[in-house]
Order: structure tokens, then sequence, then C-alpha cells
């Protein structure tokens, strides 16, 4: 889903061919920043876990020439972007499932905005805090969604303590830094209690179509586990 609300936003933006500077923060295993890659543009990864560094390196030597020529990888924390590059070096940055790991993510966001040329666009992906009880409640922990609303703080499935944003406090964020909300998306509506590795249905294409139209229509994007923000530099 992020993917596809991605590309829309891409192609809403920026003319058709273009080949743009992309800047992945906390690219994981590089699942973005390559496919990116292959779609022609010019990808920077920024990753501090080694792990995922190990298995980006690795998708990435799999690869043609060309797509390998197009990213670069760089080991470092996403809260020290000014270190490696200069501000206005990217015509888009993401940043996708690494807020909640960030006790105080102010610092992050403005660095992120810095490295956004004018008219660019940033993409973000985060726990959905307006809707942290949903969870809990559609699987009958009722004392767990009780104890959800009046929080932004949660455990992930991989057994983490971690944190939500809530929409209104991101978009004033946004604006602070000189990137407003453009637009978002909600995902994760239909699907969030799935089993983790669980096969996907005979009918995907038909849950997909769902969960797209769920994700930019009122009431349903409100209550997605997670949100998709793209902000754009002013």
């Amino acid at each position: 889903m992020v993917a596809r609300q991605l590309d829309e936003q891409i192609a809403g933006r920026f003319a058709v061919g273009r080949r743009l500077r992309v800047l992945d923060v906390g690219m994981g295993q590089g699942t973005q920043a390559l496919r990116l890659a292959r779609a022609g543009h010019q990808v920077t990864g920024v990753e501090r876990d080694a792990t995922m560094i190990a298995a980006a390196r690795e998708a990435l030597a799999g690869q043609p020439e060309g797509i390998r020529e197009r990213m670069r990888i760089v080991e470092g924390d996403g809260r020290d972007t000014g270190v490696h590059f200069l501000p206005g070096s990217f015509d888009v940055v993401l940043c996708h499932g690494v807020l909640m790991y960030v006790e105080e993510p102010d610092p992050l966001l403005a660095g992120l905005a810095r490295m956004l040329a004018p008219g660019g666009l940033l993409s973000l992906v985060v726990r959905n805090g307006d809707a942290l009880a949903l969870r809990p409640g559609l699987h009958g922990d009722w004392a767990g969604a009780l104890a959800a609303f009046d929080t932004t703080n949660y455990r992930n499935r991989l057994g983490l303590d971690v944190r939500a944003d809530r929409l209104a406090t991101l978009t004033a964020r946004l604006a602070g830094i000189g990137a407003p909300l453009h637009t978002w998306y909600g995902v994760r509506i239909f699907t969030d209690t799935a089993p983790d590795g669980a096969a996907p249905p005979d009918d995907l294409e038909t849950l997909l179509a769902a969960e797209e139209r769920a994700g930019r229509t009122d009431p349903y994007r409100s209550v997605a586990a997670l949100l998709h923000l793209c902000g754009v530099r002013g």
C-alpha cells in the first residue's frame, strides 16, 4: 500500500521520466530504496542496524549493474543527516517505520525537512496514535483497549516498547518545519490483525483494492494501524 501511495504522490508532483534524488532514512533491508532504484531514481539509504545493512547490501549485490550504480548505502543514524548531506540535496525523503523508535522526533523531522529541495516530498509512515485501542479491542483484550485510549505508548509485535504519533500533532510539526502536510493515507485497516507470515489469500488483488480504497476514505483511514503522511517543502 505504501509503495502505491508513494508512487501516486511522485507521479502527481514530478515530471514523468525525471530521475529523482531520493533519501531513505532508516531504510531497513532496503525494500523501498531498491524499488525506487529499479524505477530509475538515484537513491541513498541510511541505516544504523548492521543486520539490516547486510541484508540490503546482499539484495543490492544481486541487482544488475545499472541499479547497483544508482543506489548508495550509508551506515549512520537518521538524526545525523546533516553530517552526511548538504541541505536541499534530495527531491524525495522517506522515513518509514522509524519515528516510533525515536523518543523525541522533532530534531529528526527538522533534519529530514532540511534535506529537501524546494517542492520536495517528505514521506512518513508512523503508528497511528489515535487508534491504539483498536488492535487489542479486536483481539478481545478489553483491559488493553481501555489503557490504550490514554497513551501514545504501546508494545509492538517485536515485544519492544515504542510510541505512536497522532495526526494532529504531526500536522502541526510538519507545518513548523516548513514541509506542511499535503495529503495522508491510512495503512493496514482491514489486515492489521492478520498473523505475521500469513500466506497471501487467493483474492489478494481484491483485498489490496479494498485496503487502498479505505486508506483514502474517511472515516476508515482514521482508524488505520499506520498513517502515511506526505509533506511538501515550501
